[in-house]
């Protein structure tokens, strides 16, 4: 056992590689994308150390080119599963007596390997396997995901470090431990990021853990355990179960020894697996800590001082980028009537100059949507707007899946605020406007704040400061991440904890300390040097 205060170095954000033409970065993501994209691979469930083929093979291929196969992987049934489950229990003792400092050692080495040799290799395979461009891919699959290995290690030591008052004669402390069971781990398509965070921060705090890729995201996903065994992690810390929700999820969740969730996906999802938390919650051995972020429907409001170049952007990149495939995408945006003619001709001009197709040409802007039916989803909304009655297409509404899933940026204005485009999750490149008169900005930010079951991310343009501090006010429970003259995308490790509230999420915000004590059991511990020996108070002497 070592004896020392250790301190964990100081992170600082990754800085993202601009891939311009003849650089260095841009030749090798390139070989890589060539070299992976003229292979198939098979992919194996990864548990207790072990790869495991069960035979049950799925087809993994490109949302741009859906005829091209990457590769095929194993899928997990019950018995795979409580097999995981079960490795996950025994590597748990080993796991959490580990010093803390040799757990953040692993976690800050897969840090310095993924922004080394397997920072193309993650990269390319999120950009193939999830239709990411070059730029979109490098923020999430490698620097935010280095940030998580490197931030979260540092707010371990926070955590640890924080310590009671002692009083004389006394020595309180305050240890962490583990939970007891495993934590299962349920992450989504979009970030490659939050596929590597939602298993390893669990694990960082002592904890072992089952983890359910999405299963169009499993391409990425194996990359990630070679990527964290090259690292050091111990056999069965985190055990990898591609399949099906109810195949992986059912056993999961009847386990007695199920002590948390941890969870990035749909509402719908996430309330289902609460509820039959809630139907279990007498066969566990332990309660449960839930922790999800589920969505969103996410808003620019913009003030009539707004700086029009400036929200024309935002609106742009906010909506469109990864095909408005992010929880934080801005879907619904309020334009005052006075700005409104400037504001629609800069959208349908930076619109018509976008170019959607294959992200390995890297002058496309967007890829392809996920799958068939996140296409059919989307289209759908599309097809409404197009038939009913207070909607306008401004521009796109056109989509294609002869070859892969496309769907042009769309931009939708809806004259009523009721409109199903301005209140339900679509989770796809369509943008829908509201204008609304100057002089009814009350009621504007009213239908802003009551208009959606969400509260994740929101923004408000304005050059007039009590417009800012207005319009931020009265959507102060509107949005967990709010940006002022900024999209509503793009939070960053250590600067801005990702997360919201009502129907988005539990809050307890990525890329902090505040999501990491979700992960540890506290103790208080009271050491007194020099006991009494007599039971007697001295308010019980007589007079």
């Amino acid at each position: 056992m070592s004896n020392g205060l250790f301190r964990v170095p100081v992170p600082v954000n990754e800085p993202v590689y601009d891939y311009l033409p003849g650089s260095p970065e841009r030749q090798e993501l390139q070989k890589q994308l060539s070299r992976m994209s003229s292979r198939e691979i098979e992919i194996p469930a990864r548990i207790g150390g072990r790869k495991v083929r069960t035979g049950k093979l799925a087809e993994i291929t490109m949302p741009h080119d859906h005829g091209h196969v990457l590769g095929h992987y194993h899928k997990c049934r019950k018995a795979e599963v409580n097999r995981a489950i079960q490795a996950a229990l025994d590597a748990r003792e080993a796991w959490a007596a580990m010093p803390w400092q040799e757990r953040a050692a692993i976690f800050l080495k897969a840090a310095d390997l993924l922004a080394g040799p397997y920072r193309q290799i993650l990269n390319a395979s999120t950009m193939l396997g999830q239709s990411k461009t070059a730029h979109q891919a490098e923020i999430d699959s490698a620097c935010e995901m280095i940030d998580f290995f490197r931030f979260n290690p540092f707010y371990m030591e926070q955590v640890y470090s924080e310590q009671p008052e002692s009083n004389p004669g006394c020595w309180n402390m305050l240890e962490h431990r583990g939970l007891e069971g495993f934590v299962f781990a349920v992450t989504p398509f979009n970030f490659t990021s939050i596929a590597g965070n939602l298993p390893t921060a669990p694990a960082l705090m002592g904890n072992t853990v089952v983890w359910k890729p999405a299963s169009s995201a499993v391409y990425s996903a194996h990359f990630i355990m070679d990527l964290l065994e090259e690292a050091g992690l111990p056999a069965g810390v985190i055990n990898m179960v591609p399949g099906s929700g109810g195949e992986v999820g059912d056993p999961v969740l009847a386990s007695p020894d199920l002590a948390g969730i941890h969870f990035t996906g749909s509402t719908e999802v996430f309330k289902n697996m609460w509820a039959t938390v809630g139907q279990n919650i007498g066969k566990y051995k332990y309660y449960p800590r839930i922790v999800g972020e589920t969505g969103g429907k996410d808003f620019v409001f913009a003030d009539k001082s707004a700086d029009i170049p400036s929200l024309v952007t935002g609106l742009i990149r906010g909506a469109f980028e990864y095909q408005g495939q992010k929880c934080s995408a801005a879907s619904r945006a309020f334009i005052p009537a006075s700005i409104w003619e400037r504001v629609k001709k800069g959208l349908q001009k930076q619109a018509s100059q976008i170019k959607v197709g294959d992200p390995t040409d890297f002058t496309n802007f967007m890829g392809a949507v996920i799958d068939q039916n996140a296409y059919k989803t989307i289209t759908s909304y599309i097809s409404y707007a197009k038939r009913t009655r207070g909607h306008s297409i401004l521009h796109g509404g056109e989509y294609s899946s002869r070859k892969g899933y496309f769907i042009e940026p769309t931009i939708v204005q809806a004259r009523t605020p009721d409109s199903k485009l301005l209140q339900e999750e679509i989770f796809g490149p369509v943008l829908t406007i509201y204008v609304y008169p100057d002089k009814s900005i009350d009621r504007a930010l009213k239908i802003c704040n009551e208009g959606s079951a969400y509260a994740l991310t929101g923004a408000v343009f304005a050059q007039d400061r009590y417009a800012v501090s207005k319009i931020a006010d009265a959507l102060r429970h509107t949005a967990g991440n709010f940006y002022i003259n900024d999209k509503p995308t793009g939070a960053v490790v250590g600067q801005q904890p990702f997360g919201g509230g009502r129907a988005s999420g539990t809050n307890d915000k990525a890329g902090s300390m505040l999501n990491l004590v979700r992960w540890v059991n506290p103790r208080t511990i009271k050491e007194t040097f020099v006991p009494p020996t007599d039971f007697r108070y001295p308010f019980m002497q007589e007079d």
